[in-house]
């Protein structure tokens, strides 16, 4: 079974509960037409640099194809991947402004640079 990550490119100062609300929307199948946050991209380009996405291969932390939306990209973890990969994960969010949201849970972690300020 995958444990399942996204990240979220939302206005600065989104709550937890904004967070949930847009995954709420996206399994619902709603996705507003808009073009791709910037932030998203960079943090796409960041983490399959590392990580090459793609179909489920051996020595790859993914258990199926990044999902990438204008405000998300989802993340489905092999549940063996190392944890530096979920390091990776979480310090590139931080860098790029991103919300975590743990689907496993539901809870939402905050860019570290904002919990420091």
């Amino acid at each position: 079974m995958s444990f399942d990550l996204s990240v979220w490119a939302l206005p600065d100062r989104a709550t937890p509960e904004q967070v949930r609300a847009a995954v709420q929307q996206c399994r619902e199948g709603w996705h507003g037409r808009q073009q791709p946050d910037p932030r998203l991209v960079a943090f796409y380009r960041a983490i399959t640099g590392s990580y090459p996405d793609g179909p489920p291969r051996p020595g790859t932390p993914w258990e199926a194809p990044l999902h990438t939306a204008a405000d998300h990209i989802e993340m489905n973890l092999n549940p063996t991947c190392p944890d530096q990969v979920l390091l990776d994960i979480e310090r590139l969010a931080g860098e790029h402004d991103l919300m975590l949201f743990d689907a496993q849970d539901g809870s939402v972690y905050p860019p570290p640079a904002r919990v420091r300020s």
